[in-house]
């Protein structure tokens, strides 16, 4: 069986509240992206966040997955756009991600209402950062035809 391995680096300075850090993915793609607590709770400067990092994520996959069961289903897309938006929660001890929303608009020519809810809904179950999030993670998703 193939596999595949992809690996980021974190470097932290400082307290959690008044310290910040870095983010490089090994592939180069991206490299220094500023994250800092506030980016994850108050959102004033513009720093990432894990959460931001994981919708990202999460909306990638899940595109590339709607994408492929469309396809097998004989109605290849022409275009989904996806946006997932992952809420990250005070608990009573703690914090924690507790859900993420997909919403999807797509383009399908030959796909009906139901037939593309069907393929969206097997797609938020089945893509793989889903089902490394199922469980733990509240999975949701809203897909409409353009």
């Amino acid at each position: 069986m193939a596999t595949a391995k992809s690996t980021a680096n974190a470097v932290w300075e400082g307290s959690l509240m008044e310290g910040g850090g870095k983010v490089s993915a090994a592939s180069g793609v991206f490299s220094d992206l500023a994250v800092s607590w506030s980016a994850r709770t108050e959102r004033p400067t513009p720093t990432t966040s894990p959460e931001e990092l994981l919708a990202s994520a999460h909306a990638a996959c899940y595109s590339m997955a709607l994408s492929n069961g469309l396809s097998k289903a004989g109605t290849p897309p022409t275009k989904l756009e996806v946006s997932a938006t992952v809420t990250f929660a005070q608990q009573e001890v703690g914090w924690k991600v507790d859900s993420s929303a997909l919403t999807v608009k797509g383009t399908v020519p030959g796909a009906t209402a139901e037939s593309f809810q069907e393929a969206a809904e097997a797609a938020k179950d089945g893509c793989p950062i889903s089902k490394a999030i199922t469980g733990n993670v509240e999975l949701s998703v809203e897909a409409t035809l353009a």
